[in-house]
């Protein structure tokens, strides 16, 4: 029997540029973007504390993980968590509309016309049967 090879690490995200991941390479290449733009609007020491502050922010955005999951993840689950009731209430919501059949009467008076049932006769077995013996005798 041939073995086939099982896939162990179904979660991996693939390198997409160099190292990087897209998501990585996303938030990386945001925040150079910014610093680019700081760079040529703001006075040099505002460039380089915001493109600092930047950079980390970016680099924790991008590296960071805890329990297995990126602080991306971990912050939309925070902010779930903190904006939803913790106290679940039942709300009725809108009930289903009803159908009603509606009754035709002439259609069951014609109905009880044609199902009235019949008083059947001797089957037709019966009366070969008795036929074929009346003959071979």
């Amino acid at each position: 029997m041939p073995q086939f090879v099982v896939p162990k690490f179904i979660e991996h995200e693939p390198k997409i540029v160099g190292p990087f991941t897209f998501k990585q390479f996303i938030y990386i290449g945001v925040a150079g973007a910014i610093a680019f733009v700081l760079y040529f609007s703001a006075p040099f020491l505002v460039f380089l504390i915001a493109s600092i502050v930047l950079g980390g922010v970016s680099l924790a955005l991008a590296f960071v993980k805890v329990g297995g999951r990126s602080l991306p993840e971990i912050m939309k689950n925070f902010l779930m968590f903190s904006s939803t009731p913790k106290i679940y209430l039942w709300k009725k919501g809108p009930s289903p509309m009803l159908i009603k059949k509606k009754v035709l009467k002439e259609k069951k008076k014609t109905e009880e016309k044609t199902t009235t049932p019949k008083i059947a006769g001797e089957s037709q077995l019966n009366k070969l049967s008795t036929k074929i013996e009346t003959d071979t005798k």
